[in-house]
């Protein structure tokens, strides 16, 4: 069986703060886990298990079902032409943990 959800939490060292965020993250369909990755260092595997702690158990099911193969949230899926998705948000949030 995978980690635990403080063991992972531990690891990565994130606060209440970055959980939200990965969260959110992991909910917009136009996020790839690679993104999420990148900034948290969290696999998709520990993403996966975080949004199951995180939500019902119906609606982490539908969540699965709509991310699972899903191209744009699985990097090497997506085609060159959708290019990047910066959300309207982005300049607002200045929650990046690792510098670009």
């Amino acid at each position: 069986m995978g980690k635990s959800i403080k063991k992972i939490l531990t690891e990565h060292e994130l606060t209440e703060r970055d959980l939200n965020r990965v969260v959110e993250m992991a909910w917009e369909d136009r996020t790839p886990f690679d993104a999420i990755e990148m900034q948290f260092g969290l696999k998709e595997s520990e993403v996966i298990r975080i949004m199951k702690h995180e939500m019902k158990l119906k609606n982490w099911k539908k969540w699965r079902a709509r991310v699972q193969g899903r191209p744009t949230k699985h990097r090497r899926l997506r085609s060159n032409k959708q290019g990047r998705f910066k959300s309207r948000q982005q300049r607002h949030i200045s929650l990046n943990r690792k510098s670009k």
